[in-house]
């Protein structure tokens, strides 16, 4: 045989070897990884904040004569907000009180989630979007009238019927949920 013939050989052998170990002959390809559960109830929506941190901060009295109906979350500048569950990107907004905001809703539509003050959204961030729980959705900041430097994500939560727009629906206090990690009824 001559070299070329050897060559062509070689690499014939070499393309069968290598196609061989790609196939299990007799048995069985390894069960993927199991997927961790998504969380039963909400997560805290600021990074590297525990649960004990949390504080109640519902029906504090604010200007004008009204109530807090919310749950501030103290933390650095642009530390990353989180969706504190899955649901949809309802509507992004800018407003006076609440400045860079955000509404998620749940998938089956009975739940808003509210993120106030936020330095800015995740890059590519859009309305419409389906979201995963603990994923990306902007920055903590001091925007509307959180106050300079007063950085904090307000995070509210609003029990709505299906066919409510994201402005409608009756205000629930999230910290229990956002404490302790229950499952929202």
């Amino acid at each position: 045989m001559t070299r070329v013939g050897w060559v062509v050989l070689a690499l014939i052998l070499l393309a069968a070897g290598i196609f061989a170990s790609l196939l299990r002959v007799g048995g069985t390809a390894p069960a993927p990884a199991p997927r961790p559960a998504p969380p039963p109830g909400l997560i805290v929506p600021v990074a590297g904040v525990d649960r004990a941190q949390l504080t109640d901060t519902w029906g504090q009295a604010r200007s004008e004569g009204r109530e807090h109906h919310g749950t501030d979350i103290v933390a650095p500048s642009r530390t990353p907000v989180l969706a504190a569950a899955a649901g949809t990107v309802e509507k992004l907004f800018e407003s006076g009180r609440g400045g860079t905001a955000l509404y998620e809703r749940s998938p089956d539509r009975r739940w808003t989630f509210y993120y106030a003050h936020l330095a800015g959204y995740a890059p590519g961030l859009r309305e419409g979007e389906p979201v995963r729980a603990g994923q990306l959705l902007g920055y903590v900041g001091d925007t509307g009238d959180a106050g300079a430097g007063n950085f904090h994500l307000h995070f509210g939560l609003t029990r709505t019927t299906p066919d409510q727009h994201w402005y409608q629906g009756d205000d629930v206090n999230a910290f229990p949920f956002l404490r302790t990690g229950q499952a929202l009824p």
